[in-house]
């Protein structure tokens, strides 16, 4: 196995996401009825309804697990992707750093080839000049 394969499959291990992201779902908590559901599907004008504020006695114990859970499976989540961006970061900016080293070197190869032949057509003007001079003289 090459070391890029190796190294991809070692980058894949760390920060691929393996697990599905589905999201869990509340109980049903929507302001909109199924009449008000039907109307948006028919295209109909349609007010909605005020929401009425859900007593504090009608959350459960279990809702509020629920939420909790969520909160923190969101959160583990969400610093798992950071984690897995920070990585991309990385990569990508170690790609950048070979690339820019790369173009800096082709740039400063022809900054070379440039200043090789300016000294040969220098040097060609000079020994032309000098040719002229001894041939007047």
């Amino acid at each position: 196995m090459g070391v890029s394969q190796k190294w991809f499959r070692i980058f894949r291990g760390r920060f691929i996401i393996r697990s599905s992201n589905k999201d869990i779902i509340l109980p049903r908590t929507s302001i909109c009825t199924d009449e008000c559901e039907e109307a948006i599907l028919r295209n109909e004008d349609f007010s909605f309804p005020t929401p009425t504020p859900t007593p504090v006695s009608a959350i459960t114990k279990e809702d509020v697990a629920a939420i909790k859970i969520q909160a923190f499976f969101r959160g583990h989540l969400a610093r798992r992707a950071y984690k897995a961006l920070k990585g991309l970061v990385k990569v990508q900016a170690l790609v950048r750093g070979v690339w820019v080293r790369k173009q800096s070197r082709i740039a400063m190869q022809c900054m070379h080839a440039l200043v090789r032949l300016q000294v040969r057509v220098r040097s060609r003007q000079l020994l032309g000049s000098f040719d002229k001079k001894s041939t007047i003289n």
